[in-house]
This record gives structure tokens, C-alpha cells and sequence, in this order.
């Protein structure tokens, strides 16, 4: 697992193409005797963007504020009645469903009733209807015996003002005022709001809807009421209120299953911190017995996945088509499945076998450099810790961005509507002729019986404090990810350029890097994360533009969006990737952001060749590592909520959908092997541009000794006149 690079390696620094390539790229870095790692003497980098960022910070501050004083999530949470009163809250804790006087006039909204609001009255019901009831044969038979039905008026749904029994009021004037429904169907509650339940018990939609004795039910303009009217009326109402259902469900196990979501993280945590340690010793074993493990494990992936297909493809109860579905036992059976995973599993297991066979001499000087950075990291055990003092920031700015988006979401006011039509089957009737605003007022009183409450309205400047926060969101969690990564850039480059390790590395490293972050270089760090947040802002902006021509027949503005979208993604990385290698400039020399940027492109170019492959060779290896942990944690989560570990049987919960807790954990394993294996990538990226620099800087002579350790040396080459103690 040792060897040298190529000739023509050696030698690419003295080609006369490398020498057109310096020309163009900057002169090498010349040799100074008096540096000995990251400088002392400096100063304050980018002061402007400091200044900046601490005053659109404060402004982060002053949105939560007003965010938290004029907001309310409660609104968000239970449904609101004609007047703005919340069910199941309250004055109406005992009256949690919301009940809609009539759903057709839903219809007339389409799919913007989820935004809009429904403009029919309604008011909150302890439970939902669970018969049928018409207006019409009631009033008819009133008419008749000239005597109010006792028995059909305590059937009726009516608002909080009217009672059907005692109001002097006949049935048809009740109706047509809007004080009492003109019907009702069978119905369910669905996320507290009352929605017909009927549609699975109908043969024929089209045919006219029958009460229990079999009269019709008609509307209060006495049109008939058909399946297909009512499930128009309710069927974007019925989706948006499912999803509702849906996220409701997804948090109840959640809520069900929390405690063991953390036991599985932290589980990560443990098999991160192990792995990290071992490949303190052993880096390069761990390496390749990784690249065997992964290359194992797509090997029987493709063995397993091609077995099942045989086994299944002339099974005719396992060919069917694909559909969505939550039972994750029907994919399992389908011998499509099987062969599109089985296919998957070979391409890639092809792709690593290519990889590993033209790469392996760059895989060595990538093994000698995790080898070299985990040699740092037992020399500065701080380095391990590191990583959850930026993730623990990252989860407060997060909890406090959410948090205000919710309040700003919630300090609408309440809007009230009427509507132009009475006319129930008529449900071609668009959202913006349906609707006439009401004047708002917060005296429930003074609105008029026949001007509804629909929705709360977004104020006026909420989408722009929301953009404000989503961009700050942006750039203050790219600062801290930046600080971390100039924290972790100073130490590293104050390991590397002891001569004598560890004996020469200075005390504190973590400590003094930190130290200088933040007394010096906070305008850089700032300068660099707003470029990447305004990256990022354009980029959902496109996203926004994108889903609002989803619908357009312009081929042109598709094709120039997604060319947009693909080259912002592009800029994104490639920012990232040059900022990263900035901050270890700034690390190492103190100088302003733009300037060590511009070195460290130069740095990068003039060794183009090596950073290709060698960098991407490294970041591979550590992924690798990162799939090994989340692939194990997340596999136990699998057994463990699927109830296969009979021990624990008796620990496993009962969920509605068993895959939500393990979704979770393999995506904060992830999380947490990307920050525990981020001290192993920024320590690798530092080892390299001070690698390059060396290179630069010195010859081996006793004058000018190299700093590499003597793996590299070795692979490389290279000597020194002058041995060092780790040598």
C-alpha cells in the first residue's frame, strides 16, 4: 500500500508548460526564513462587511421581535368559523370540527380554496354530521300541516345566534339568510374540518343525492345536489386537508418515537467517533478496508438484488406496474424492482472497480494525507469536539428562523368576503369574481351576517420580511459554517508547520485559531458567506419562477430557466470549494478575503493536476466513511422499528407509518457523521495547500528543509539534508 508517483509527476513543475503555467497563474511562492506557520502580526481583514453583517444581524433580531408580538401560531394550528373564531380553542374547546354550510361554493375557488378560503358559512360543531338532511321536504311539510317540525329543526346545523326551534323564522328563510345549511351529508372529521364522506358508498356521482327517507337534496336555490357537484365542492379542500392529515400523522410518531430517534443518533455519534479514532492509528488499513467494505457490499447488493429478479421474473403475481403506495412489501414484490436495483448496484459497483484500478497511485498520496491529518487530530483531541459547537448554532439559528417564519405566517388579519352568486350548481364561477372583500374590523359585531370570515390575510409586508429572513437564514448559517472552518484551518496549518511534531506545535492551537477568527477576520468570513447566501437566494428565486411557468407552453423559458438553475448550482460549488481554500489562506497569512482567494486559485492552478484528482480522491474516501455510518445506523433503525429484533419487540412502537423514525435517523446520522468527518476534510484540505506550498517554498536543502512527514517524502520522492524527529 506504499509507491511513488510517476516520472512525469515529478517532473511537472519543470515542464515548459507548467513554466507558461506559473507565468499565467503567479510565481511560485518564494522562500522566507522567517515563517514558521500561521503569522501573529496582523490585522483586521474586510471591515465593512463586518459592519455590515452585524447590522442586518440586529435587523434578524428586530423581525423576531415583531414577528413574536403581532403573531399568533394558534390560527395556524385550529380552523377558524365565519366570525374568526377558533374550533376546539377557547370559548369553542368543546366544538373542535368546522362545519361548511355549503361545499359547493368551494368548488367555484378551485385549487385556491387551500389559500384563499372557502367563503360559505361556517361555524364549529362537536362532532360531524353522520346522516343526510335537506331543507326543502321540511319546509314543504311545515307549509302544509302549517306547524313547525320539532323533529326536522333540531336536525338542522345553524349559527350561533339562531336557534331552529324556538326562531319564529320559517325553514326557507332561515336558509336563504344564511343562518341555518340548506343540507348536509354523511361526513368525517379531517384535520378538525368537517368533509363528505360519502364518495366510496356511491355507485353513480352524477346521479341526485337522497336523505335517509329518500328525498333529494337540493341547495338553498333548490337545485338538486349531485356526488360529482359535492365532491368538486370539497375535492381541493379534501386534498389540502389530507396532506394536513398526513403531517398531523408523520408528527404523532414523532411524538411517539422521539426518545428512541435520539438513542439512534446518538448511536451515530458513537460509530463516527469509534471510526475516527481507529483511523487515528490505522488510517490507511481503514481506507482500503472501507473501499473493500463498499465494494463487498455492492457486490452482494448486485448478487442478491439479480437473484431475486430470477427468482421472480417468471412469477405472474410479481409483474405489475409501479404506483405509489405506503406498503413498502408491494415494491418488494414486484420483479421490476428487483431488477432496477440489481442494475443500479452493478453500475455503480463497475464505476468503483474503473475508479480504484486508474487511481490507485493517487489513492496512496490521499491515504498519506488522512494519515498525516489523523496524526493532527491526536495531537489536538480538541479538533473532534469542535464540530458540534457550529452544529449546536446551526440548530439555534435554525429553531429561531422557524419559529419567526411561523409567527410572521400567523400576523395576518382577519378577512372577511361575501359572495356574488347564490346559485350552488354553478361552480365555473372563478375565485376572483366570488369574492368581495369585507371591511375588516375586529368588532365580530358589526359585520353583517352575509360577510363571512375566510382567512387571515398576509400582511402587506410579510413576504418581504420573510425574504429577508430566508436570505439571512443564508448567510449567517454559511458564517458559522465558515468560522469553523477558518477555526479548523489555523490549527491544522499550525500542526503542519512544526518542524518537529508534535514537540514544535504550539500549545492551544483550537484555542489561539479561534481567537483569531474572531478578533481579526470576521469581515472576511462574513464577505465570503454572503457571497455564497446570495448564490443561494437567486437560486430558490429561480426555483420560484420555475414552479410558477410550470404550466406555460413557452419551451424556450423552460429550457432558460433550467440552463439558470444548472449554472447557479455550478457557481454554488465551485464558490464553496474556492472560499473553503480562502479561509485557509487567511488561516495561515491574515490577509483580506479577496486577496487570499486570489492566491489560492493561483496556488490551486498552478497544481491543477494534483488537486483534481488527489482532493477528489480524499473527499471520495470520506464519504465513503460517512455511508459506512449512516448505512449501519440507519439499517438498525430499519430492523429495529419493523419489529425484526425480537429482543427488543417489546420496545417498538406502534407507528402509522414505521419509516418516518428511520427517514429521520438516517438523515441526522448523516448529519452527524458530515460534521464529525468534516474536522477529517477541512484537516486534509489544509495538509494539502500547506503540502503545495511546501513544495514551493522549499528544496530539502538544510537551508530550505521540507515540512511533510516522511510518507509523503516518500511517495513523492523527496528528502531532506537535514532530518526532523518525526523523520
Amino acid at each position: 500500500m506504499s509507491g511513488k508517483v510517476s516520472d512525469s509527476e515529478k517532473t511537472e513543475n519543470t515542464s515548459d508548460d507548467s513554466d507558461k503555467k506559473k507565468d499565467k497563474y503567479g510565481e511560485e511562492t518564494k522562500y522566507d526564513p522567517t515563517f514558521n506557520g500561521p503569522i501573529k502580526n496582523r490585522g483586521c481583514t474586510d471591515v465593512i462587511c463586518c459592519i455590515l453583517f452585524l447590522i442586518c444581524f440586529l435587523g434578524m433580531g428586530v423581525v423576531g421581535y415583531w414577528a413574536y408580538y403581532e403573531g399568533d401560531p394558534i390560527t395556524l394550528i385550529y380552523p377558524s368559523d365565519s366570525q374568526g373564531n377558533l374550533c376546539g380553542y377557547g370559548t369553542y374547546s368543546d366544538k373542535p370540527n368546522l362545519f361548511f354550510f355549503d361545499l359547493l361554493t368551494c368548488a367555484k375557488q378551485g385549487a385556491a380554496v387551500a389559500v384563499t378560503g372557502c367563503p360559505t358559512p361556517q361555524v364549529c360543531v362537536a362532532t360531524c354530521p353522520s346522516g343526510y338532511w335537506t331543507w326543502y321536504s321540511a319546509y314543504i311539510q311545515e307549509t302544509v300541516t302549517m306547524v313547525q317540525s320539532t323533529t326536522e329543526r333540531e336536525k338542522m346545523i345553524c349559527d350561533y345566534n339562531t336557534t331552529a326551534t324556538t326562531t319564529s323564522k320559517t325553514i326557507k328563510e332561515l336558509v336563504e339568510s344564511d343562518s341555518c345549511a340548506a343540507y348536509y351529508v354523511d361526513s368525517s372529521p379531517i384535520v378538525g374540518r368537517c368533509v363528505p364522506s360519502i364518495f366510496t358508498t356511491l355507485v353513480n356521482l352524477t346521479a341526485n343525492l337522497v336523505t335517509n327517507s329518500n328525498e333529494s337534496i337540493v341547495g338553498a336555490d333548490n337545485s338538486t345536489i349531485t356526488g360529482s357537484a359535492l365532491q368538486a365542492g370539497s375535492k381541493y379542500l379534501a386534498i389540502f386537508l389530507s396532506a394536513k392529515e398526513y403531517g398531523e400523522q408523520i408528527l404523532s410518531d414523532l411524538r411517539a418515537s422521539w426518545w428512541m430517534i435520539l438513542i439512534g443518533l446518538g448511536i451515530a455519534c458513537v460509530l463516527a467517533f469509534i471510526w475516527i479514532v481507529v483511523m487515528r492509528w490505522v488510517a490507511g488499513i481503514m481506507v482500503w478496508l472501507t473501499i473493500i467494505a463498499f465494494l463487498g457490499l455492492f457486490g452482494f447488493s448486485t448478487y442478491y438484488t439479480f437473484t431475486m429478479w430470477v427468482s421472480l421474473k417468471d412469477n405472474p403475481s410479481a409483474q405489475g406496474n409501479f404506483e405509489f403506495t405506503t406498503n413498502l412489501s408491494y415494491y418488494t414484490n414486484l420483479a421490476t424492482t428487483w431488477l432496477v436495483l440489481g442494475i443500479i448496484s452493478a453500475s455503480i459497483l463497475g464505476i468503483l472497480l474503473l475508479i480504484l484500478l486508474f487511481l490507485r497511485e493517487r489513492i496512496l498520496i490521499a491515504i498519506a494525507l488522512i494519515k498525516e491529518a489523523s496524526r493532527a487530530v491526536s495531537s489536538m483531541m480538541f479538533t473532534l469536539l469542535w464540530p458540534v459547537i457550529p452544529f449546536l448554532l446551526q440548530i439555534v439559528l435554525f429553531a429561531y428562523w422557524a419559529l419567526t417564519a411561523l409567527y410572521l405566517a400567523s400576523s395576518g388579519r382577519k378577512s372577511y368576503a361575501t359572495t356574488n352568486s347564490t346559485n350552488s350548481s354553478n361552480i365555473s364561477t372563478t375565485s376572483e369574481n366570488l369574492l368581495n372583500s369585507c371591511p375588516t374590523d375586529t368588532n365580530i359585531s358589526a359585520v353583517t351576517t352575509l360577510c363571512n370570515f375566510v382567512k387571515y390575510d398576509v400582511g402587506e409586508y410579510t413576504i418581504y420580511l420573510q425574504f429577508y429572513m430566508l436570505f439571512m437564514l443564508f448567510w449567517v448559517m454559511n458564517f458559522i459554517i465558515a468560522l469553523g472552518q477558518l477555526t479548523l484551518a489555523g490549527a491544522f496549518a499550525s500542526y503542519y508547520w512544526a518542524f518537529s511534531k508534535p514537540q514544535d506545535i504550539p500549545a492551544f492551537p483550537m484555542t489561539a485559531s479561534l481567537g483569531r477568527s474572531f478578533r481579526y477576520h470576521l469581515g472576511s468570513i462574513a464577505f465570503g458567506s454572503l457571497i455564497i447566501a446570495i448564490i443561494q437566494i437567486i437560486r430558490v428565486f429561480l426555483e420560484y419562477i420555475e414552479s410558477k411557468v410550470k404550466g406555460s407552453e413557452n419551451p424556450v423559458a423552460k429550457f432558460l430557466i433550467k440552463c439558470l438553475k444548472c449554472v447557479f448550482w455550478c457557481l454554488e460549488k465551485f464558490m464553496k470549494f474556492l472560499n473553503k481554500n480562502a479561509y485557509i489562506m487567511i488561516a495561515v497569512y491574515g490577509k483580506n478575503f479577496c486577496t487570499s482567494a486570489k492566491n489560492a486559485f493561483f496556488l490551486i492552478m498552478r497544481n491543477i493536476v494534483r488537486v483534481a484528482v488527489i482532493d477528489k480522491v480524499a473527499d471520495f474516501l470520506l464519504f465513503i466513511s460517512k455511508l459506512v455510518v449512516v448505512a449501519a445506523t440507519t439499517a438498525g433503525a430499519f430492523f429495529f422499528f419493523d419489529g425484526r429484533i425480537t429482543f427488543l419487540a417489546n420496545y417498538t412502537p406502534s407507528l402509522n407509518f414505521y419509516l418516518v423514525p428511520v427517514i429521520v435517523i438516517a438523515i441526522g446520522s448523516y448529519v452527524i457523521a458530515a460534521a464529525f468527518f468534516s474536522v477529517y476534510g477541512m484537516g486534509v484540505d489544509t495538509l494539502f495547500l500547506c503540502f503545495l506550498e511546501d513544495l514551493e517554498r522549499h528544496d530539502g536543502s538544510a537551508e530550505k528543509p521540507y515540512y511533510m512527514n516522511k510518507d509523503l517524502k516518500g511517495i513523492l520522492g523527496k528528502k531532506n539534508k537535514v532530518k526532523s524527529k518525526d523523520d
